[in-house]
């Protein structure tokens, strides 16, 4: 998932509320509690940015070098799901409290906007910046239960040439893959290879009138196939790392991003390595020096700020209602608006007349969000795991996993976090949220913060315990943290402030373009669309460029636009997707697609 995080090292919270306490109040109609927080005084144009996600802070990013005075409101903390996060009362003797997260940060090298953005926020020691401290675990492993062999595997990168993209090649590497990793029955890999490249043969109308309405699993006919078909390349592939169902996955969303990792492992289209993580947590490695470096560009923060209401009149947007972290009521005017919150926050707040302004804005109720959220354990002891991303392919909660400290080479776990006696932070993705679990055959939103963290713990225990040697324990166990952005579980009504945008068939029919008919409201989050076409921090990052060129645009400004890469396409495929665009024409399957 992307690649999806909590302090996500320190909360950042108050800044600037004392100064927008004194702001003046609002002319007739006003209540007298709602005052006027009007943003920086600039020479440049003001621009209110609503979200300091990764979408609100590229944004921001963007304008402040191209001299927009910009002001970020975010009601929690900046980096959003992206973030690091303190576990409370955890530090002891002068050190930093345990990290925590969302969920484990994953860069890998299939993306470029965000990879771009980073080499452009200093780090001290970095020649390239914050992307320095991106680092490649050098394997994987699917942790198979009930006693099965896990499946390991070394990611080949670098140091292999880049092969030569023919189907023919593409076929041979895949299937050697496949049968070295997964070790399928023959006739089931050979099948998955051609669906494979059924996608990446097919041209752009087939993909998207065909493929976008069909789901993966029937696309890759999950229902003919074995258990481990079924559990490794149709729901693996779309629960554990898109966090949908395979069942109701949009296969051009699945085959997009499966497209593009199978490139980065041939050595296509590249940014770097297929597995990237950063070496120390969220926080410290990238958001606390993106916050300082856009400090200095002259952006402005105003943390605990909730935005209520994008008003409209006037054929334009006229101000954004918003509670500071004080609870009283301000509007907040600026030259233009860009929204970039996640579409389940965003969409509350836009008004009737905002939503007649614009129909797009009515299709994004149709979009969908699911829960996919970390949980971290703290051992006192390393666990002689994987170096790199397990996967819990049997886990009924589809768990996704991995272990920090090793990555997290220039800190000393035990010496700089917590109370001393921790050495490791297992990093847990919970991306199945309503199956009945092991331990207590009740779903995770049925389940106490406590259930949830013993049911996690005994999943992990059943992928990882299963072959004789007992690789966690209990005796090592120091401590848990659940992503307080998750409320309200084992009672009827559980909620979740970071829900995931899922992919089912269609959905990208819903998907509102970066620039509004409103002439200065923007949209930037992971569900406008982008090449990449998946909730992840690329697509935010992209659609936060794509914002600020519609702002540019309708600004009629001579700044350099952002440049906006889209995603690989490999030379050597694109005759035959010239031929596909005639067979399509003429309704018929694509070349490969044997049925």
């Amino acid at each position: 998932m992307a690649g999806t995080g909590s302090s996500r090292r320190a909360f950042i919270a108050g800044a600037g509320a004392a100064a927008a306490a004194g702001a003046a109040l609002t002319g007739a109609g006003a209540t007298p509690a709602a005052a006027s927080e009007a943003g920086p005084t600039s020479s440049g144009r003001r621009v209110a940015v609503l979200g300091g996600g990764v979408a609100g802070l590229t944004a921001a990013h963007e304008l402040a070098e191209r001299g927009y005075a910009v002001t970020v409101y975010e009601r929690r903390a900046l980096g959003g799901k992206a973030r690091s996060m303190d576990v409370p009362d955890s530090a002891r003797g002068g050190r930093r409290p345990l990290p925590a997260e969302h969920g484990f940060r994953f860069i890998p090298g299939i993306y470029h906007n965000l990879p771009d953005t980073m080499r452009r926020i200093p780090f001290p020691g970095n020649a390239a910046g914050v992307w320095d401290n991106l680092v490649a675990p050098r394997e994987m492993m699917f942790a198979r239960a009930a006693g099965r062999e896990d499946l390991r595997g070394p990611i080949p990168w670098p140091g292999h040439s880049p092969a030569e993209l023919t189907p023919e090649e593409i076929r041979r590497a895949l299937a050697g893959i496949l049968q070295t990793l997964v070790r399928l029955p023959p006739h089931e890999t050979a099948y998955f290879v051609d669906r494979v490249l059924v996608f990446l043969t097919s041209c752009d109308e087939r993909r998207e009138e065909v493929w976008e309405r069909t789901p993966w699993w029937d696309f890759v006919r999950a229902e003919r196939m074995s258990n481990e078909y079924r559990r490794i390349l149709a729901v693996g592939i779309t629960r554990n790392i898109v966090a949908t169902k395979a069942e109701e996955a949009s296969t051009r969303t699945v085959g997009t991003l499966g497209e593009a990792f199978v490139f980065n492992v041939l050595g296509r289209g590249a940014d770097g390595p297929p597995d990237r993580i950063l070496n120390l947590p969220t926080n410290e490695a990238w958001i606390d020096p993106w916050e300082a470096h856009l400090r200095s560009l002259g952006a402005e923060f105003r943390i605990g700020w909730t935005v209520r209401e994008v008003r409209y009149a006037g054929g334009r947007v006229s101000g954004v209602a918003v509670e500071g972290p004080d609870g009283a009521a301000r509007t907040v005017t600026a030259d233009h608006y860009v929204s970039a919150l996640p579409v389940e926050h965003a969409r509350r707040t836009w008004s009737a007349a905002l939503r007649a302004a614009d129909p797009m804005l009515g299709r994004c109720d149709k979009l969908e969000t699911d829960w996919m959220t970390g949980i971290q354990f703290y051992l006192t002891e390393r666990a002689e795991l994987v170096h790199g991303h397990l996967n819990c392919i049997d886990s009924p909660w589809s768990l996704t996993a991995i272990q920090q400290a090793e990555h997290w080479p220039s800190r000393d776990f035990p010496a700089d976090y917590g109370d001393g006696t921790a050495v490791d932070c297992l990093s847990v993705d919970i991306s199945e949220w309503d199956k009945p679990g092991i331990l207590y055959g009740k779903t995770a939103k049925q389940c106490t913060r406590e259930e949830v963290a013993r049911e996690v713990w005994a999943q992990l225990k059943a992928s990882l315990n299963d072959t004789g040697k007992a690789l966690l324990t209990d005796t090592t166990l120091h401590s848990w943290f659940l992503d307080p952005g998750v409320d309200g579980i084992g009672t009827p009504h559980p909620t979740n402030q970071d829900e995931l945008l899922i992919h089912p068939v269609g959905t990208r029919y819903n998907r509102p373009s970066a620039g509004t008919r409103i002439p200065n409201f923007f949209l930037s989050g992971d569900y406008v669309a982008v090449d990449i076409d998946l909730a992840t921090m690329e697509g935010a990052n992209a659609s936060a460029r794509a914002a600020v060129n519609a702002l540019l645009d309708r600004d009629g400004s001579d700044a350099a636009r952002c440049a906006v890469h889209p995603m690989y396409r490999a030379p050597e495929l694109e005759a035959a997707k010239r031929h596909d665009r005639w067979r399509y024409r003429l309704g018929l399957r694509n070349l490969f697609d044997l049925g």
